[in-house]
């Protein structure tokens, strides 16, 4: 017998990064916010490696924080070290990745839940949905709490029937050895979603003290002071290092003689890996020309001893793991504190899903993070501040806020897992984004700050500072087109110093910012009078002048893109009065049922002559419905 235990306009199921993404932006848009999660003490834990960030990543972070979100905030506040990646390429490939005190991150994430008005955060297992004519209205804990509600976010991540593998050992569980929903799998079932079975792993964790450093190569955080988050002033400067080592023949034999007892070679595993993440197994089976393999030691925090031993994930047995590691050179006598492991899990097919994230079956519904077969912590987070967002917006009777995959690297992540589907875990990548000259890390508060602004998350007083930037900015791009720097000895000796060729006649400042070789902090040292301008603003100044032509390039094809995406199709066309589509597309529409034709370009099997007959059809006017 259930009891009534109150209502919310949002509930939100489970609390890793989705989930407190999602409940942190509906509550800060002024949503009574009901966050319920299995443990009180894994609050955003990170079950695999204790890092965010890196290519691609490290943007998506930035954009998180752009839209008021808290993932950047805290991995700044809780780091151990951080580095710029890529910073001898162009700024549309360079993200910072930092590594995380894992217990600390959990703990400063735990704070902002619990002191965020409007969210209330509960200890609970979510065992069914309550669906009233079709409509998602709340949901029933294993202790028949009854929470009614407007909207409903599934953030589940690995745990709906988890499963553990480890050699012959199998055993329902979620990551760390936590408890496995599994009424709310079945439930979902029963309801008519489609479910697939993912995996992912993790590799064995070692006791410090048992590492041999000498042997290793040590890998140093920036020198330089980093930062996700735009608001952060404060930086940690103690930082502690990561080291480097490789396996090796040995390792590599170890591995082979035993493939037949893993896990993910023995028939066991069910689910499918991630492509971009391989298990060690996989890595010398699919690479067995390779003579080794990077593996990083990664410190799990400042006040523990444990070391995740990052490239090493397997399933293989325990007894295997011990001799594996300790082929390794640095390892010889490492000690294992936790054992590696396989994990199995349920997600939903993400094309179930409206570019909202609300499910297409039962409005109300949304799902968001790894239960949309994504893999890593920040795409899971992303999902989760948009689909907080639009659960928020939908109870609020607000438009619906959907990024396009020229404005955010969100938008090249959702777009892609609604459109196209996933059949692996989704890894978000820099070669997926059309447009990632314009996707840079330096400029996502240019991007992001309005929307957030505008849907009352990012502060006034932020607010006020982002406009400020940008006046800078563009103050100082006018100052420098007015400048003509004439040459002289002073002049041409910094461009020659930085491999230039000397100035013949006159440039103005912005034209002579150009030049490859030339840096704004340069140009600046040029010029009769020094703006004094924040480090970012310098930063904004420069990229924007040195790639004008590419981003204006970059532009242009945005402008085509969008008038595609402009181009609505109804929710309810009826694909099959369509005459001349072919059959594997018309198929593909119905199940994606795409909102505009940009989408619709998009869809694996979709042709350009499909795309064309449905532009004219459209046109037309005359659109035949789907009757309900």
């Amino acid at each position: 017998m259930t009891y009534n235990a109150g209502h919310y306009d949002v509930i939100v199921i489970g609390a890793g990064h989705a989930g407190v993404e999602a409940g942190l932006a509906a509550a800060r848009m002024g949503a009574k916010t009901l966050m319920l999660t299995l443990n009180l003490d894994m609050i955003a834990f990170m079950p695999c490696n204790p890092s965010l960030g890196g290519p691609a990543k490290g943007i998506v972070v930035r954009e998180i924080d752009a839209l008021g979100g808290a993932m950047a905030k805290v991995i700044d506040k809780t780091h151990i070290q951080m580095r710029m990646l890529n910073t001898g390429k162009g700024p549309a490939v360079q993200a910072l990745r930092a590594q995380a005190d894992k217990p600390l991150y959990i703990k400063e994430m735990k704070n902002i839940i619990e002191n965020e008005p409007n969210l209330t955060l509960r200890q609970g297992m979510v065992d069914e949905l309550i669906v009233e004519d079709g409509v998602c209205k709340g949901v029933i804990t294993e202790t028949k709490a009854a929470y009614s509600a407007g909207t409903v976010i599934i953030t589940t991540g690995t745990f709906m029937r988890g499963k553990v593998l480890m050699g012959d050992l199998e055993y329902e569980s979620g990551p760390n050895n936590q408890r496995v929903s599994i009424k709310l799998s079945e439930h979902l079932e029963d309801l008519g979603f489609e479910l697939t079975r993912f995996k992912t792993g993790t590799p064995p964790r070692v006791n410090s003290h048992t590492i041999d450093y000498s042997k290793t190569e040590i890998q140093p955080g920036d020198e330089k002071p980093q930062s996700f988050s735009y608001e952060t002033t404060e930086y940690i400067t103690d930082q502690i290092p990561c080291w480097l080592t490789y396996t090796n023949e040995f390792t590599h034999q170890v591995i082979n003689d035993n493939l037949s007892l893993s896990a993910m070679y023995s028939g066991m595993k069910r689910g499918t890996g991630p492509r971009y993440c391989p298990s060690i197994e996989d890595k010398i089976v699919r690479f067995n020309d390779k003579p080794r393999h990077q593996i990083f030691l990664e410190p799990e925090g400042r006040d523990t001893e444990e070391v995740y031993v990052q490239g090493l994930s397997t399933s293989l047995p325990e007894s295997i793991q011990h001799e594996m590691v300790r082929s390794v050179k640095g390892l010889e006598n490492a000690e294992i504190m936790r054992a590696g492991y396989a994990i199995e899990y349920d997600a939903v097919v993400p094309t179930q899903l409206w570019p909202t994230l609300e499910t297409k079956k039962i409005p109300g519904l949304f799902t968001a993070g790894q239960i949309n077969g994504t893999s890593g912590y920040e795409e899971a987070a992303a999902q989760g501040i948009m689909a907080g967002i639009n659960a928020a917006a939908k109870v609020q009777g607000k438009d619906p806020v959907i990024l396009d995959r020229s404005q955010a690297y969100i938008g090249v992540l959702i777009d892609d897992l609604v459109t196209k589907g996933t059949n692996e875990p989704y890894r978000l990548l820099t070669s997926r984004a059309e447009y990632r000259l314009l996707l840079r890390h330096d400029n996502a508060d240019l991007r992001l700050t309005e929307v957030g602004h505008k849907l009352g998350i990012i502060s006034e007083e932020r607010y006020a500072k982002f406009l400020e930037k940008k006046r800078l900015v563009e103050e100082e791009k006018k100052r420098l087109n007015k400048i003509v720097i004439k040459p002289n000895e002073d002049v041409n000796n910094i461009i020659t110093n930085a491999g230039g060729t000397p100035l013949k006649e006159a440039f103005k400042a912005y034209d002579l910012m150009k030049r490859p070789e030339l840096s704004y902090e340069l140009v600046d040292q040029m010029l009769p009078e020094h703006a004094n301008l924040p480090v970012d603003v310098q930063e904004q100044v420069g990229i924007q002048i040195k790639y004008e032509g590419y981003i204006n390039k970059a532009k242009e094809q945005v402008a085509r893109m969008l008038k595609m995406e402009d181009k609505k199709i109804p929710e309810d066309i009826d694909y099959d009065a369509i005459s001349g589509i072919a059959t594997e597309a018309r198929e593909k529409l119905k199940k994606v049922r795409p909102l505009s034709v940009g989408q619709a370009s998009r869809i694996s099997g979709v042709n350009p002559a499909d795309v064309s007959i449905l532009l004219v059809y459209i046109e037309q006017g005359n659109i035949a419905r789907v009757a309900n």
